[in-house]
């Protein structure tokens, strides 16, 4: 009688508390890939699912909540097409902190051998080019950017590239000037409220900024994002607002007529054409993430990694969990 292979997975077993534990290895169905992973980005959308929240069942699913997964396909199913065991692939799943997952034709994007070896967290480079795409931004705006972590780095690049004036608002020393290398021409320490408008307006003559991207997921960014939005401009929010309720200056938007802008999609085909254009930005080399992956940890090192997520470090910026 043949046994089912078993494979390595992260498991949440409790707030805080990841391990690893020894499963079933999943085979692919119809029109699914096996795909023996490489690694997974960690991403701040899923501290909360870590740290603990009363909505929360643990112990979670083996290899949840990674959804940030790229590696090589194994075996496909019957039906698949497009995708053959060789290809080297980013993935779209929730359980991708394992050596193997299972994904659908759907959910998976073939990488370009000029891609071999370097590591690439779809999802999150996908979810950049949705945002710099929702923004709608033109060569000669000026854009403001609060917040430089992964993301915010990325939209500066690609704003940059684009043509516009970028103005990188963070808190951190050390990522004002990455914003520099990735393209902002003004950069502005987020400490004072008031400096900060009053800077910008010195900036613009005036006139604030066309598009404003709010990256930090915070009530303060978010009331600075909307002073700093001209007349008409678009205030377009990427930051993941998780811990409870926002307040917002309702009479603010009005008067300006802002079009405010949720750029987090929730369409698989939305996310899967972003992670094409990331691909194609990354493997032309208009974008280099790689000085954003800055710090590498195993798989039994779950729990280091999203702690290092929740205390940033002095340079951090992205986490990855290689196999």
């Amino acid at each position: 009688m043949e046994t089912q292979a078993r494979m390595k997975a992260a498991v949440i077993a409790q707030p805080k508390g990841a391990r690893v534990e020894n499963v079933l290895k999943p085979d692919p169905g119809p029109g699914q890939l096996s795909v023996k992973l490489e690694g997974c980005g960690v991403c701040g959308s899923n501290l909360p699912t870590w740290e603990g929240r009363d909505w929360f069942k643990y112990p979670l699913a083996a290899g949840a909540p990674g959804h940030e997964g790229w590696g090589v396909v194994e075996a496909v199913g019957s039906g698949v097409q497009g995708f053959k065991p060789g290809d080297r692939v980013a993935t779209l799943s929730n359980s991708a902190f394992a050596e193997y997952d299972v994904v659908g034709t759907d959910s998976a994007v073939v990488l370009p051998p000029s891609l071999k070896g370097k590591p690439f967290p779809g999802e999150p480079l996908g979810c950049a080019m949705n945002i710099f795409r929702r923004s709608d931004i033109h060569s000669g705006q000026t854009v403001a950017i609060i917040g430089i972590g992964f993301l915010g780095a990325l939209v500066t690049r690609l704003a940059a590239n684009a043509g516009a004036r970028v103005i990188a608002i963070t808190r951190r020393p050390f990522a004002l000037e990455l914003a520099r290398k990735f393209g902002a021409t003004e950069c502005i320490p987020m400490d004072d409220h008031w400096k900060i408008i009053d800077r910008v307006k010195q900036l613009t003559d005036g006139k604030l900024c066309d598009r404003v991207i709010e990256v930090v997921g915070e009530q303060w960014p978010l009331d600075l994002a909307a002073e700093l939005t001209r007349e008409r401009g678009k205030l377009i929010i990427a930051g993941y607002h998780q811990d409870g309720p926002r307040q917002v200056n309702m009479q603010l938007w009005n008067w300006r007529g802002l079009d405010v802008i949720n750029a987090h999609e929730r369409d698989p085909k939305a996310y899967l054409e972003g992670i094409l254009m990331a691909v194609s930005a990354v493997a032309s080399g208009k974008v280099d993430p790689t000085p954003l992956y800055t710090h590498t940890f195993k798989l039994d090192e779950l729990n280091q990694a999203f702690e290092a997520m929740k205390k940033r470090p002095d340079g951090f910026l992205k986490a990855l969990v290689t196999f």
